[in-house]
């Protein structure tokens, strides 16, 4: 089976950047029925936008529709699913047993992926949905890299497997969670988690209402229930070995610059373990510089454990963008648009899809009208500057802070 790198896609700007820094999948959702009711997601419109797009270039689009649906939302499910039908969506990405049938009875030219949220974990239940018609299992994220292999030999060999890379993860198993429920009336089962595993918590004796007690050994509070986020780019070739086909990267609800540089190290991770090559620290190194909690290999070399040691959980980007580029010559002539201040004199990196970042500092820059300028201080101010090398579109200028 061909492998594949997967990435999210949380609106339309965020699928761009996917395509262009190397997804060979999206996954995404429309208005309803996806696990990330927050994420800007796509109407039906730029649902038919976003599979046009994905195609020309060759690259898949699955859909999730991986909620638990209510018994007064199914009523809304057969036009959907005959519309994602319609406009050639890969596949979907379901959990619910009802909505696998009725996905197979009004999306029958659709593939069945079957989402994380169900917990597959053993042999038996990927020849389960196989027989419902499923094509692929998404695995439950507790599976460790020596189960993943166990798994795939006794499975059937037409069924892809599909295992997260990178991202979040969460506190309950394979996403199943009543916290957010029980906290803020807001179901994590049908996507609007409220995430209050991620919440700061004190102690309080029930004979002392008011009274806040530190759980921890100094006065910054803790995160009890904060886990690690997931890092394998330095193992993709134990994945591929262990029967892996679909490489997923978690993040909806992430920025477009997280979906392009943790697609683009991901892409380039996997490309050299496919051709038996080392991976350059460069790329190792990539995906520290988006925002993310302490990094783990999540469950697949054993327990994970969790990070609570103080409120400090995130380590936030090591890099601002400063400007996407529009357009650029054979010279580096480029026109770009701004998002970050930067300024004459500035340390800067250009991140491509086709070579390692390039640094170098800004010595010039011109407004619009051609007036040179020595800062760029207006967020979506059109600028013109020489760039070290010819880029494509889409490509960045970020500042190292």
């Amino acid at each position: 089976m061909k492998t594949e790198l997967l990435a999210p896609a949380g609106d339309m700007e965020r699928l761009i950047m996917a395509l262009h820094y190397g997804a060979d999948a999206v996954y995404l959702a429309g208005t309803e029925f996806g696990m990330r009711a927050a994420a800007g997601n796509f109407d039906e419109d730029n649902m038919r936008r976003a599979v046009k797009t994905c195609h020309d270039k060759n690259v898949s689009v699955y859909v999730t529709c991986n909620t638990l649906p209510r018994e007064y939302e199914l009523a809304r499910l057969p036009s959907y699913l005959e519309f994602l039908n319609g406009i050639g969506v890969d596949a979907l990405i379901v959990a619910d047993l009802g909505l696998i049938s009725m996905a197979k009875k009004y999306a029958p030219d659709t593939k069945l992926h079957i989402s994380t949220q169900l917990g597959i974990v053993n042999s038996e239940t990927c020849k389960a949905v196989y027989d419902m018609g499923a094509s692929r299992a998404v695995l439950a994220r507790e599976l460790s890299l020596a189960e993943i292999r166990d798994i795939r030999a006794n499975c059937p060999k037409e069924l892809e497997l599909e295992a997260f890379v990178h991202g979040a993860m969460c506190v309950s198993f394979s996403g199943r969670c009543l916290l957010s429920n029980y906290l803020t009336d807001r179901d994590a089962n049908r996507g609007e988690c409220a995430q209050p595993c991620r919440w700061k918590y004190h102690l309080v004796e029930e004979k002392r209402p008011g009274e806040y007690f530190e759980i921890t050994e100094d006065n910054k509070g803790t995160y009890i229930l904060n886990s690690n986020d997931m890092c394998m780019i330095e193992h993709i070739p134990e994945l591929i070995d262990a029967g892996v086909t679909s490489f997923k990267i978690e993040g909806r609800m992430k920025s477009s610059y997280y979906a392009a540089a943790v697609t683009n190290a991901y892409r380039h991770a996997l490309d050299a373990a496919i051709e038996n090559r080392p991976l350059p620290q460069v790329w190792i190194d990539e995906v520290e510089k988006i925002s993310h909690r302490r990094y783990s290999t999540g469950f697949y070399f054993g327990y994970p454990g969790q990070y609570y040691s103080s409120t400090d959980s995130i380590y936030f980007a090591a890099a601002d963008v400063c400007a996407i580029v529009e357009s650029c010559d054979g010279e580096g002539n480029a026109v770009l648009t701004q998002r970050n201040k930067f300024c004459i004199g500035d340390t800067i990196e250009l991140l491509t899809n086709d070579s390692e970042p390039i640094t170098f500092t800004v010595d010039e820059m011109r407004n619009k009208d051609g007036i040179p300028i020595d800062a760029a201080p207006h967020p979506m101010m059109e600028l013109h500057m020489k760039l070290p090398k010819f880029c494509s579109p889409l490509s960045l200028l970020r500042k190292p802070k």
